[in-house]
């Protein structure tokens, strides 16, 4: 059967749409950043899921109406349970109801055997997915939107009217700088002597033969006030980023401006996008344009990338077409608001008989943020990292009716709970990396959220120092 579909009101900036949205749970907002960049097409927006899927350690709740069942099956079989049979979508849109949410990183305890050491100071779960019969959809190339629905559902016909209206009464309000602030200094959970020591330990495993690379990344957090939606509308403005998104649960309510792809599916054709590569933004066009031409000539940076490229081929080929699997475009350069990373793009054909969801039980967590081999670097990963990742490198994104995926790398990324905010950094260490250079790339990394932090640390002192 076709989903229903409805064409209502262009807004060229999707966070309008979003507002009235934003303060109810469960409503979600994968952003591609469009106009603050034009790297993106599509927007997504939804809310009032039929029903939630929510995973801790071994047992997820799966909750429809007053209907709750406990369960301690595979989260990825459950979200396909819950999907059902794949049914058709509309060819020209990517998303036409389905799964949304995130996999957090830790989540990869449910497929592999990991040693117990990080501390969990999270608290959030390690899945939380909603299933979504109706959504907004804005397609900024065509500069549409559509009001999308599942094609056969009683609650559905009794609000699509409503939902009809009040899509296309959107006023484009403003939004208030006061409402949310950072009321402390940002905490890191290494230092450099820290980082130093974690370092040398990864330094000796390569050279013991153990792996050839582990992404080492380190934590920061802050105390916080207010309604973290604000601080998403600057993050979108200030470091707009394709993958990035606002996700609004009741336990926690998740920032991203990630720019790295993990998983595509459409119509069966597979896409992966790893970044491994990267180099800080200057305001000098001329000593900008020096940066990008070291990254590219770079052959520490493109060894690193290709030893993710090659994990990553073998990764999708579990559930890809023998021989389809291939590398159309390898060490690129994308330019974002503080970085230039290096990128490749790795492409396949699923098997008839897999879904997007075995693709990505197959690759998660992405290979990019772990290292290489994937379980040795994630055991070291454990050993040294004194905080459990959370939902940070983990992933973000959809999965719909129609058999269609898209997600993200969950980089670049702040979850907000219990009046805190956190977000992690980190990258690739190999046997030639400088401890120096590595650490000081983690602030690289982090430097778009660190100047949130401080934008609203800097706005709380000015009104306080306006009430004295």
């Amino acid at each position: 059967m076709t989903p229903r579909i409805q064409e209502i009101p262009y807004f060229e900036d999707s966070a309008a749409l979003f507002l009235p949205w934003s303060d109810r749970g469960w409503s979600v907002f994968l952003d591609s950043g469009y106009p603050h960049s034009r790297q993106g097409r599509y927007d997504i927006i939804a809310a009032d899921p039929v029903k939630t899927l929510i995973t801790r350690g071994l047992v997820t709740e799966v909750r429809e109406g007053e209907w709750i069942q406990r369960s301690p099956e595979d989260p990825f079989k459950l979200i396909q349970e819950a999907l059902g049979a794949t049914r058709g979508g509309v060819s020209e849109l990517p998303f036409c109801g389905g799964a949304i949410g995130y996999f957090g990183y830790d989540l990869a305890r449910r497929l592999e055997t990991l040693p117990d050491l990080a501390a969990d100071a999270e608290g959030i779960p390690d899945m939380v997915v909603g299933i979504y019969d109706w959504a907004v959809i804005v397609d900024h190339l065509e500069r549409r939107t559509y009001l999308v629905g599942r094609e056969a559902s009683p609650i559905l016909d009794k609000r699509w009217p409503h939902l009809v209206k009040s899509f296309s009464q959107i006023q484009t309000l403003g939004w208030r700088l006061g409402d949310f602030q950072i009321v402390d200094e940002v905490r890191a959970n290494l230092d450099q002597p820290a980082y130093g020591k974690a370092f040398r330990k990864i330094q000796h495993y390569i050279e013991e033969g153990d792996c050839y690379q582990v992404n080492l990344a380190m934590r920061f957090s802050a105390h916080s006030t207010g309604n973290p939606w604000v601080a998403y509308q600057y993050l979108r403005t200030y470091n707009p980023a394709p993958f990035s998104a606002y996700l609004n649960y009741p336990e926690v309510q998740v920032l991203s401006s990630s720019p790295e792809r993990f998983l595509k599916v459409s119509e069966g054709e597979v896409e992966t996008k790893p970044i491994k590569g990267t180099r800080p933004r200057v305001q000098d066009v001329v000593g900008d344009a020096r940066q990008v031409l070291e990254l590219q000539d770079s052959l520490k940076d493109r060894a690193e990338n290709l030893m993710i490229v090659d994990l990553l081929r073998n990764d999708i080929g579990k559930n890809c077409v023998p021989g389809s699997v291939n590398v159309p475009k390898l060490f690129e350069i994308e330019s974002y608001a503080t970085v230039h990373h290096m990128v490749s793009t790795v492409r396949g054909k699923l098997l008839p008989e897999h879904s997007a969801l075995d693709l990505m039980r197959g690759c998660f967590p992405g290979g990019s943020i772990t290292g290489a081999p994937k379980i040795r670097a994630m055991e070291i990963i454990e050993e040294l990292e004194p905080n459990r990742r959370g939902l940070y490198c983990g992933s973000i994104g959809y999965i719909g009716y129609d058999g269609n995926m898209d997600s993200n790398i969950a980089i670049r990324t702040l979850m907000h709970s219990d009046n805190t905010v956190r977000f992690w950094a980190g990258g690739g260490i190999v046997a030639d990396s400088d401890v120096a250079l590595e650490y000081q790339e983690c602030h690289h990394k982090a430097a778009a959220l660190l100047h949130l932090i401080e934008e609203f640390r800097q706005r709380d002192a000015n009104v306080s120092a306006l009430g004295r």
